[in-house]
């Protein structure tokens, strides 16, 4: 069997989870580097990892000749000029999304991977390998429902009173750049990959007042309208009381599917005199802990094989584009802090 040598970039809580993935789960996939500029993650990789070689400074993987392929899971900020680098430098790359926070950044990456054909370039919209998002999209595919024509989809994580994720906030891009991306992604593949030609939104920031200096949000809605008559509306939140929940609906000419709906972590659902009862995913780790297995090996195998990947440096553009725009175009209702 044919193996992949990589280097995990970055050994935050999702970067581990890809870490232990490649390592433990992905036969064809073995870690031969790990790079954080923490000492506590580097200490964690040697303890967790086996024999890999450990860096503190990215230079020190893109010069590793062992290094085939690097896994990126930087802050946003850093996923442009991290993917140009290792192109550069003979490396296949797969970078969390977004791609950037800017269509210029988007579209250097794009230039530097059309000079290196020979190199694979996949970011991270671990939705489209969830199972059930994959279902749905091959159904639509039959054409059995007519043609779709409308999504509504929401990301929303659960309330956290430390409002831990604020130190984020200054380079994340902002509620829907960093929730709604993976929503935007979805409608885009889910219609057809129309193109969009007006979007709004609005917003309020209803819990984390500490946002405002940020002119960010913690909910917010928005309307893309794309041509051919299609259309999307997003939700996110970073205030939901029972825990993440991430659901999809499309409505078609004749029907309609629905994704995710009620957030349930098992198919237990417990009845008593006091109400009716499921257990909750708590977040989009347990929501999508197969998918990013799922994503993993679509890539590792594209990379052996020099197969197609299932999406390409163009779907991450647009869905940047479409963040963007939202983004640029929400209005903010008055901020008030949590009763």
């Amino acid at each position: 069997m044919k193996t992949l040598s990589v280097a995990i970039v970055g050994l935050g809580r999702l970067g581990k989870r890809h870490a232990l993935n490649l390592q433990f789960r992905i036969a064809n996939a073995q870690i031969v580097a790990a790079c954080s500029p923490l000492q506590d993650e580097l200490d964690w990789a040697r303890e967790n990892l086996g024999e890999v070689s450990c860096y503190a400074d990215y230079q020190g993987v893109l010069n590793d000749p062992a290094v085939q392929a690097v896994i990126l899971v930087t802050p946003t900020t850093l996923h442009a000029e991290q993917i140009i680098e290792a192109l550069q430098a003979g490396k296949h790359v797969f970078c969390e999304k977004p791609l950037a926070l800017n269509i210029l950044d988007c579209e250097r990456v794009e230039a530097v991977a059309v000079q290196n054909p020979q190199l694979k370039v996949m970011i991270g919209f671990v939705r489209r390998f969830d199972p059930s998002y994959y279902s749905a999209w091959q159904t639509l595919q039959t054409q059995s429902m007519g043609e779709p024509f409308f999504v509504r989809s929401q990301t929303c994580d659960q309330f956290d009173p430390s409002g831990s994720f604020v130190k984020f906030a200054a380079t994340s891009g902002g509620l829907f750049m960093d929730c709604s991306v993976h929503d935007i992604d979805l409608a885009r593949w889910l219609l057809g990959n129309p193109n969009p030609i007006r979007a709004y939104a609005s917003g309020v920031c209803s819990h984390y007042s500490e946002l405002k200096a940020f002119n960010d949000i913690d909910n917010g809605v928005a309307t893309v309208e794309f041509d051919n008559g299609k259309m999307a509306v997003f939700y996110a939140s970073r205030t939901f009381a029972h825990g993440h929940e991430t659901r999809t609906e499309v409505i078609a000419q004749t029907g309609s599917l629905t994704i995710g709906d009620g957030a349930q972590q098992n198919h237990v659902v417990k009845s008593t005199s006091g109400g009716i009862f499921h257990q909750t995913t708590p977040d989009f780790f347990a929501r999508f802990s197969e998918a990013f297995l799922l994503e993993l090996e679509h890539f590792i195998d594209a990379v052996l094989h020099d197969s197609v990947l299932r999406l390409n440096l163009s779907d991450a553009t647009a869905a940047t584009q479409i963040g963007l725009k939202i983004t640029q175009n929400t209005e903010f209702s008055r901020p008030h802090n949590r009763p």
